[in-house]
């Protein structure tokens, strides 16, 4: 209780508008009082309106009042000091930089809790509590403390705005409705408000209802997402376990292979010694008797040599050398032959499983993918802005119209040297690499006008094919003469009929693999559409066969 009534001692003898106790206090003729310096202040500002009035009940006095001091509050307030007694509040009451500060605090200003959007002016509590007691603030607007309440105040009358011009579609005063917006079609601001608020229910009904769409999208996309991990874990699972089983059975084939090689290494091995040894043993023996003929020889005695030269054994019938044949690594060739035609047989069977799963791959990519665009607006959608590269530009080649135009020039342009520069096709590629779906259109004037994709890395030096778009596999062109079209890639031409025109429609969705080109007259019409598989980014491409012939890429919306 006793804090309670310390807590009414402060704000009894506290000044309104700097929340302080009473410095020199005056009382007006309404009864309320205030500092000397925050009166004379907040009356000062009034002055140019000629009414002065009371900051707390609103009372206005005209003449400006003259003030005089309350000599009885100054002395009350003076015995409160003595007993340390003060009003001030805590820091973080005061308003720092990001915060609304109280209009009517003078000094430290407090932080607002409210603005009036009637007096264009925000409070802090203190200050506030008038709107409260007083049947005068009854009407009065307040929200959240705001600090562009001055946008509210007329620029040319200096008068809050209250209505609102269909016509110009922007908020005045009254004044402005019967001068500058005379004949207008002007409402008030609440009922503008109204209707705007029934138009934002509806746009957020729609908002929500697409909100509710897509999370159920969503949710489908995860639960497909689940499906096909779970379905890949099994795959991968039963593609080991299947892997695992063809290994052991080539690890165990392999081992009898091996086996029966050894087997048959061994019999032809044994059966080469035991010729072998019948050969050592029969060059023995005839060495043997070669000695025994050469000792005989040279006997000088000639009946001991006759008498000996009969002893001498015949030969004995010996294995022809024609017989054996050598075949150098053909005793197995049959073996070699045969696990050979069974690597074969397992590498086309892989190979086409491999082709099947990944064709079986794309289904995931066309179901989480969106449809392809069927009408011009559609494709409008994937439009993007496509600028020229100067640096691959060949030097008979001028870029204008902020690198979007292409033109042959009979005289060289002065290009610096740059790795990437075409130099000898008249070519040039986008600034801008491409992936996902983009839309662009191309304004041909002239005899050959080539409108192409291709890699990055594509060769630039040189005239041969490798170099021109569509000559080779890293690019995709569409030649345009003035009464056909010629598809290129790789070097192979198509030709296509349909409406010539002089813009070209390109469509390309990267992931897809999907490359269209289209006719663009009154009507979209298309004229070639390829389906392949792209492995790097794009770029767009331009090529020109003759000296004034012009491309550029278009602005479309």
């Amino acid at each position: 209780m006793a804090q309670k009534g310390a807590q009414l001692d402060r704000e009894s003898f506290s000044c309104s508008i700097c929340l302080d106790l009473l410095k020199d206090p005056v009382t007006l003729p309404c009864g309320h009082s205030y500092c000397r310096n925050c009166i004379k202040g907040f009356w000062d500002g009034e002055d140019q309106k000629g009414i002065h009035s009371c900051p707390q009940c609103r009372k206005t006095f005209t003449p400006r009042p003259v003030l005089e001091k309350n000599t009885m509050l100054a002395d009350l307030v003076e015995q409160l000091k003595k007993t340390g007694l003060q009003a001030a509040p805590a820091d973080h009451c005061y308003a720092g930089p990001e915060d609304v500060a109280c209009d009517f605090c003078s000094g430290r200003k407090l932080k607002a809790i409210k603005s009036c959007l009637f007096c264009l002016a925000s409070f802090c509590e203190n200050h506030l509590q008038p709107h409260y007691d007083s049947p005068t603030f009854k009407k009065h607007k307040l929200v959240e403390p705001s600090k562009n309440l001055q946008e509210n105040i007329c620029s040319l009358h200096d008068e809050v705005m209250k209505m609102f011009c269909r016509t110009d579609q922007k908020s005045i005063c009254y004044l402005c409705s019967v001068e500058e917006h005379k004949g207008h079609d002007t409402v008030s601001a609440a009922a503008e408000r109204t209707e705007r608020q029934r138009e934002l229910e509806g746009r957020r009904q729609q908002i929500q209802q697409r909100v509710q769409d897509r999370e159920k999208d969503v949710k489908l996309l995860q639960q497909e997402v689940e499906a096909i991990n779970q379905s890949a874990d099994k795959t991968v699972e039963h593609s080991e376990k299947i892997f695992t089983e063809l290994i052991r059975l080539i690890q165990k084939r392999s081992s009898e292979v091996k086996q029966q090689i050894r087997s048959q290494q061994e019999t032809e091995v044994s059966r080469v010694k035991e010729l072998q040894e019948k050969l050592e043993q029969e060059i023995t023996e005839l060495k043997r008797k070669d000695a025994e003929l050469q000792q005989l020889s040279h006997t000088e005695d000639h009946i001991q040599f006759l008498q000996n030269c009969p002893s001498v054994s015949a030969l004995r019938e010996s294995t022809p050398s024609s017989s054996i044949k050598i075949r150098p690594l053909r005793h197995f060739e049959a073996v070699t032959a045969a696990v050979s035609e069974l690597r074969e047989k397992l590498q086309d069977i892989l190979r086409e499983e491999w082709t099947n799963s990944s064709l079986r791959g794309t289904e995931v990519d066309a179901l989480l993918s969106e449809p392809e665009p069927k009408s011009r607006a559609d494709f409008l959608k994937y439009s993007c802005e496509i600028t020229l590269d100067p640096n691959t530009a060949n030097r008979r080649l001028l870029l204008s119209e902020g690198n979007r135009k292409v033109t042959v020039m009979k005289q060289p342009q002065s290009y610096s040297d740059h790795p990437d520069r075409f130099t000898e096709w008249f070519q040039v590629l986008s600034r801008e690499s491409l992936t996902g779906r983009c839309y662009w259109e191309v304004e041909r004037r002239g005899e050959g006008v080539g409108v192409a994709v291709a890699y990055k890395n594509i060769s630039k030096t040189g005239g041969g094919n490798e170099c021109g778009f569509g000559r080779n596999d890293k690019s995709w062109a569409l030649d345009c003469y003035q009464n056909h079209y010629e598809f290129r890639y790789n070097n192979m031409k198509t030709s296509i009929s349909g409406p010539v025109s002089s813009r070209v429609g390109v469509y390309l969705d990267h992931r897809a693999g999907i490359l269209s080109f289209y006719s663009i007259s009154e009507t979209m019409t298309l004229l070639h559409r390829v389906q392949t598989t792209f492995t790097q980014p794009l770029h767009a491409g331009i090529y020109l066969y003759y000296s004034g012939s012009t491309a550029e890429l278009c602005k479309v919306k």
